[in-house]
């Protein structure tokens, strides 16, 4: 018992922490990188989540050595340790032994060599990736040290097209729908003859001109991503103690900055690949991932729109369990900001961060992803700064985790839509995550703190105003429930392209806004390329719908030869509440005039 307390105690605290990969390093270090970790303060490393043909280097044996040196060092210098599932980059002789472990995609079979190219659903995969799991957590699970245990990494679909994810869907598809009829009214599959009448005779999906169909798949495929995280988190619970954590580093959509490289730029917006509300419902600890622009390009909102990504999961803190240190030469961080951007984690409700890594890696992929220490591994100013930050943690540490926010206003935010967008886009240059971004930047800026909320996990009563960008596809039940807080009182702040579709993107056969026309007071059946169009004096820039007020107050009209008898932005009392509609896409200073307006009215 007296043990269990200790454990207790060690792991409430913020968490410091780096990855740290001692098979990657020159030369064995394990006791000066120790030593180093302690005069920064860092009091937690991650390990392992990298390293299946280390662990395992032949089929079925197994070498846990350097894992049991790692943990033997962190028990003599008080480092608790998180391990990770190896399981997100297969060893070449589990490939050899079935080729079939790599992924179908649209581009066909992958070639072995990259990270998370494998088939989730292969059983080979299944087979071999539960027996390290196994051997690995019931090995570390007894050291006091470990706290807890972060299944895969970065999880996502993978694009997998292959036959048995394929025959699942299937499957699937006749368990929701019941009838190919069914299948075809709901998909409007008789459009270019491609209905079916037997589900034998359902096609490979990869050819899909449908974009509800496709998009159903891609869901499904999400689901796939989500159940396997369940499936790992299964088999940890097997084993782990009673106050060992589950966590996973979720992340975000990658932003380019320009040229097509991985490392060229950050982490922002809803991710395409998992639905985040359904992979953490195995967790027991959330964790994330964020990357993002420093140095002049430093503005906080990435740090903070993942962090209330995260903690609207559940209402919950979260572990950052991957942030970055130096990394490339447009991350390396000016004096004080790496201190900034720690304690920018710490004011969305994170309960602590993790490094990657400790060190910077001397051959492969990663190379120039540089850690705390430079490939000297030795101090340098970064390193000194994060001495810093260890400092004052350690002394006030016990005052800043377990932060809480009771934030009042909502951002709802949708997968199902931000697929929808592939298929039919609002245009070239502006993605749904981009109309995301347009509007949490901008409470961001103006201090209107939000929560980033997934659509099925919306509760309307923790809400005084809600904000929807962009959200092209939503059900009957999300529209009552819309509906609703408007009328009991609350505040509806609503962009174009909102309420046109249902959730199998079929175009709702009525007055746009879908439902929501009376509440928002105005409706509109056509919409433009807004071209030479303003809007108090600023360009509407990609889209332009035609508003018609019906009871509604034009906020402002468009600027136009044509455009100009139509309104542009719309406020509408309904009942308690009122509802705004923003027909357009401006510059961020109409948006936020529209937006203090709104919050004024919600008394937020």
């Amino acid at each position: 018992m007296k043990a269990e307390m200790q454990i207790q105690r060690k792991t409430d605290r913020l968490m410091f922490g780096a990855a740290y990969y001692p098979e990657y390093m020159p030369c064995d270090r394990i006791e000066k990188d120790f030593t180093m970790m302690k005069k920064a303060g860092i009091n937690t490393i991650r390990i392992a989540e990298s390293t299946w043909s280390t662990l395992e280097p032949q089929d079925g044996i197994f070498d846990f050595s350097y894992i049991d040196r790692v943990l033997e060092g962190a028990e003599k210098f008080g480092l608790s340790v998180i391990v990770g599932t190896p399981t997100y980059a297969v060893p070449a002789w589990l490939v050899q032994k079935d080729p079939g472990v790599m992924v179908v995609n649209a581009g066909g079979r992958e070639k072995y060599g990259h990270r998370q190219i494998f088939d989730l659903l292969n059983p080979t995969f299944r087979f071999h990736a539960e027996r390290v799991i196994r051997q690995l957590v019931s090995h570390t699970a007894p050291y006091r040290q470990v706290t807890g245990f972060q299944i895969d990494n970065e999880t996502k679909h993978y694009d997998n097209r292959g036959r048995e994810i394929q025959r699942q869907f299937v499957e699937y598809l006749k368990e929701k729908f019941q009838t190919p009829e069914k299948l075809n009214r709901t998909f409007c599959l008789p459009y270019w003859s491609n209905s079916i009448h037997d589900w034998d005779q359902f096609p490979d999906i990869s050819g899909c001109i449908n974009g509800g169909l496709a998009g159903e798949f891609e869901k499904f495929q999400r689901k796939t991503a989500a159940d396997y995280l369940a499936w790992q988190a299964d088999l940890v619970r097997e084993y782990k103690r009673e106050d060992q954590f589950i966590t996973h580093n979720l992340d975000f959509e990658w932003k380019k900055f320009g040229a097509d490289i991985a490392q060229d730029g950050y982490s922002y917006g809803v991710q395409p690949d998992i639905c985040h509300y359904e992979a953490a419902k195995c967790l027991t600890r959330l964790g994330a991932d964020i990357y993002h622009p420093s140095q002049d390009e430093l503005t906080g909102a990435e740090i903070a729109f993942g962090g209330d990504s995260i903690r609207s999961l559940k209402q919950e803190n979260y572990l950052i369990l991957e942030c970055q240190a130096q990394a490339f030469k447009y991350w390396t961080p000016y004096p004080g900001q790496l201190r900034l951007q720690a304690y920018s984690h710490l004011a969305s409700g994170a309960d602590g961060i993790s490094y990657w890594n400790w060190h910077s890696i001397h051959n492969s992929f990663e190379t120039y992803w540089k850690g705390l220490l430079s490939h000297d591994l030795e101090e340098n100013p970064t390193y000194r700064e994060a001495c810093v930050i260890g400092k004052e943690w350690q002394e006030i540490g016990d005052h800043l985790i377990h932060l809480k926010k009771d934030n009042k206003t909502a951002l709802l935010v949708d997968n199902n839509t931000l697929t929808s967008f592939k298929w039919f886009p609002i245009d070239k240059d502006l993605s749904y995550n981009d109309v995301v971004r347009w509007m949490y930047d901008s409470l961001y800026e103006m201090n209107i703190e939000c929560d980033v909320v997934d659509v099925n996990a919306l509760d309307t009563q923790r809400y005084q105003m809600i904000v929807t960008p962009a959200l092209y596809c939503a059900s009957e039940k999300l529209l009552e429930k819309l509906e609703d807080f408007v009328k009991e009182g609350g505040v509806l702040v609503s962009t174009f392209k909102s309420f046109v579709a249902d959730e199998y993107f079929t175009v709702y056969a009525d007055k746009q806004p879908h439902r929501l026309h009376e509440c928002f007071g105005m409706s509109y059946n056509q919409f433009t390329e807004p071209g030479k169009t303003k809007i108090t004096g600023r360009p509407v820039k990609y889209f332009a719908e035609l508003l018609k007020p019906e009871g509604a107050e034009t906020l402002a009209g468009y600027e136009h030869k044509y455009w100009g008898t139509y309104a542009g932005i719309t406020r509408n009392s309904r009942e308690k509440g009122k509802a705004y509609y923003i027909g357009c896409y401006t510059d961020k200073d109409v948006l936020k005039d529209i937006l203090r307006k709104a919050a004024e009215d919600a008394g937020v």
